[in-house]
């Protein structure tokens, strides 16, 4: 039998949203973004209750509770273009509140491994927000998200920095790494003096998308993520997820209890 076509313009998966495949009513309006498949489940796993909903390519979605507060969790894999799909998707569905809880790699001698990153604003040095908004466009964090990151990292005692985050497409040579049989361009030659001299606090590949959309769309966007790489000292080490995880659970805690309240911050 021949499937019945849709529109092009907006596809669907029956009553689901195309890449999520999650309904209408099935994820609240609070929602964290790691990447990784794996944080996804750590984060779900961290919540009092949980529940997993869905997964498809690589995105894997959870709802549940944290301290009495309903919220979701949906990994959105690598880079700025997967992260529109699933902003794009998940404000179709209600979402109006976006946190990225995510790695990143410092460019501040003394912003150490296993440290974490609250983004205050993103340098667009992606792509794809160019498809929501000129360069000029700033891509900076919801003031109310902003600043539950920072008083969760405070309630909690960890160590944290707040600073402007670059986003960039690639891992190796767009962030100055050697790639294949060591190639570098040489404008990626001195990347790590030149993004320094911008007075950056932190390297990832998301952050700029996410906030370019969210500031685009009048919904609230932040970040928070662990120092995996300090390329100053030039260390790498998995660390500070733990922290980072907690931080965006909090961060969510309070924003929820501020809205039920009508608070403004």
């Amino acid at each position: 039998m021949e499937q019945k076509r849709i529109s092009a313009k907006q596809p669907m998966q029956g009553e689901a949203v195309y890449h999520l495949g999650i309904k209408q009513g099935e994820i609240p309006p609070y929602v964290l973004l790691p990447g990784d498949v794996d944080r996804a489940e750590k984060i779900a796993l961290s919540w009092d209750e949980q529940r997993f909903l869905n997964k498809r390519r690589e995105f894997v979605s959870y709802v549940g509770r944290y301290k009495g507060c309903k919220l979701g969790v949906v990994s959105t894999g690598i880079g700025g273009p997967a992260v529109s799909i699933a902003v794009e998707e998940l404000a179709r569905l209600g979402v109006h509140t976006f946190v990225r809880v995510g790695s990143c790699g410092s460019v501040k001698r003394e912003i150490k491994v296993g440290d974490i990153v609250i983004t205050k604003a993103a340098a667009r040095f992606d792509g794809a927000s160019l498809s929501y908004a000129p360069l000029g466009y700033p891509a900076v964090s919801d003031p109310e998200v902003y600043r539950a990151l920072v008083e969760a990292a405070q309630s909690l005692g960890v160590r944290y920095h707040v600073g402007i985050t670059a986003s960039f497409d690639t891992f190796y040579v767009g962030q100055g790494r050697p790639g294949f049989r060591g190639y570098l361009p040489r404008n990626s030659a001195t990347w790590l003096e030149d993004i320094s001299s911008l007075n950056i606090s932190n390297v990832e590949m998301e952050a700029a998308t996410l906030l370019t959309i969210t500031n685009v769309y009048g919904l609230r966007g932040g970040v928070v993520c662990a120092v995996y790489a300090n390329r100053v000292t030039d260390e790498f080490g998995e660390e500070g997820e733990k922290d980072a995880i907690n931080v965006g659970n909090e961060a969510i805690k309070i924003l929820t209890e501020r809205d039920l309240k009508g608070v403004k911050t």
